[in-house]
């Protein structure tokens, strides 16, 4: 049944949705970190560190928004060299996210709507979520139902950092991180609507994306509330300054706020 159910997802007749979606999503990305420029929030004069995560982050969204923009014009040579190119740029992610979150969490300097160690769990996790489903769609790029909506659920994965720029993330306190994610929630389910409205059923994928991104936020508050992330924490902030910040307290109110 489940097979007659995907036969009858036309892949042709969704490019239209993952392409605007793909540049809704761009258009998140870039306005929320240009509004923290633009406010004073975040500076070029940033660690070299900092600038190579926000090149290979931003540089990831370019790359999905083209090769949604590819698929939708018939360039599906383009669509799948440009594919094996992310593949790659996939790690340089993980390791980056992973690096600028330690960086972060040592030097004391984790947002004041965040508890450091939440922080230090929830970033890695988020980005090691993304890349699993994203190689999960390339795994399953031959079975382009799949292949795209699991894309589309990775990359949802990414819009949490923009959003906290964009809302007032301080009145969400102490509940951001869940907040948050209650919001690129909405993505998917917005997929799935789209699948009801044009094939009348959602297909599978959302199903296993969603529940792959609720796992996520589990994992991150269960990690963070147990004795592994006090160890972990202690591990990472070991002689640097993070380690006379108590772990689940919120840092204070930064000069002015």
């Amino acid at each position: 049944m489940a097979t007659i159910a995907e036969r009858q997802l036309t892949p042709g007749s969704d490019e239209r949705f993952f392409m605007r979606a793909a540049i809704a999503m761009t258009v998140i990305v870039v306005a929320g970190f240009s509004l923290d420029l633009a406010l004073g929030r975040s500076t070029f004069a940033s660690p070299p560190l900092l600038h190579a995560h926000a090149i290979t982050f931003m540089g990831w969204v370019f790359i999905y928004l083209l090769q949604n923009i590819f698929v939708a014009t018939g360039r599906t040579q383009l669509h799948r060299r440009l594919g094996w190119v992310g593949a790659v740029w996939i790690v340089a992610m993980v390791v980056l996210g992973t690096a600028v979150t330690v960086a972060m969490v040592r030097r004391a300097d984790v947002p004041f709507f965040f508890r450091p160690l939440q922080f230090l769990i929830l970033d890695p996790v988020t980005v090691l979520t993304f890349a699993g489903l994203t190689y999960a769609a390339i795994v399953m790029r031959r079975r382009t139902d799949w292949h795209r909506r699991l894309h589309y659920c990775g990359m949802s994965m990414l819009l949490a950092p923009a959003f906290g720029r964009l809302l007032p993330v301080p009145l969400f306190m102490p509940w951001v991180f869940e907040s948050l994610f209650a919001v690129i929630l909405i993505f998917p389910a917005i997929g799935m609507w789209s699948d009801i409205r044009r094939n009348g059923r959602a297909h599978p994928a959302w199903g296993w994306g969603m529940m792959t991104m609720i796992g996520a936020v589990l994992l991150t508050e269960a990690i963070t509330y147990s004795p592994v992330g006090r160890a972990l924490y202690n591990s990472v902030t070991a002689g640097s300054p993070g380690a006379a910040v108590p772990p689940l307290e919120f840092p204070p109110l930064p000069p002015g706020f």
